[in-house]
């Protein structure tokens, strides 16, 4: 798919609003894929440790819990394209129930999915939209080989492949391209040498992270 002159929407947290990144304004994922494919504009919409789901309990910092699904409302409804890359905190931190797919409501992950795509695809029809799952990740006392053991999750928490596997299902009812990171974006922070490399922390990716995402991103579009 040819892109060029597009305007495009992203929606997203810390990793889309440029958390890690020196240079955002040349150097973050979305700013570098402006240049590759040549859109005529981008819209950012990354807030950091936001979450798809709604937050059952308010979070220490309020401004964490301006959850996708309620953000979407307020992206502009003229761009030509949206891409979505979110799901981590939502594994890491948030509190809502994981649930079940066919939770239809932003009550759980799964239904914030499910509410978050369905709302794409109504108020952008016919235009094309993408989402990116986690990629992998290993941060402060999180692994994401195993459910997070931060105190707020609630018992039905899974590692953060489980995450990945319902945006991917849930896409399916929409048909909406996933470009799955956690398998294809060939960067595994648990390898030193690659967190010290592409990253800022383990889960945040810096410059050069970027840079290996936007290319990433740019092939699987033109793959579309």
């Amino acid at each position: 798919m040819n892109i060029k002159g597009f305007k495009v929407n992203f929606l997203g947290d810390s990793i889309t609003e440029g958390v890690g990144v020196v240079d955002r304004v040349n150097c973050r994922y979305d700013k570098r894929l402006e240049k590759m494919c040549e859109l005529s504009k981008v819209n950012n919409y990354g807030i950091g440790g936001t979450r798809l789901a709604h937050q059952q309990n308010a979070s220490e910092k309020p401004r964490h819990d301006l959850c996708f699904c309620g953000r979407v409302y307020n992206m502009d409804k003229t761009a030509d394209m949206v891409v979505v890359y979110g799901g981590v905190n939502d594994y890491i931190h948030g509190d809502a129930p994981f649930g079940e797919i066919g939770d239809k409501t932003p009550a759980t992950f799964c239904g914030g999915v499910y509410f978050l795509m369905n709302f794409l695809r109504e108020n952008y029809a016919g235009k094309p939209v993408v989402f990116m799952t986690p990629a992998r990740c290993c941060y402060s006392n999180v692994d994401d080989l195993a459910p997070s053991p931060r105190a707020n999750k609630r018992p039905d928490a899974k590692p953060l492949i489980a995450y990945v596997e319902v945006i991917e299902e849930t896409a399916k009812q929409f048909d909406i391209p996933v470009l799955n990171l956690y398998h294809k974006l060939g960067l595994d922070p648990h390898d030193p040498e690659i967190a010290q490399k592409y990253t800022s922390d383990g889960l945040h990716f810096n410059d050069a992270g970027h840079e290996f995402l936007a290319t990433r991103l740019c092939e699987f579009i033109e793959s579309l």
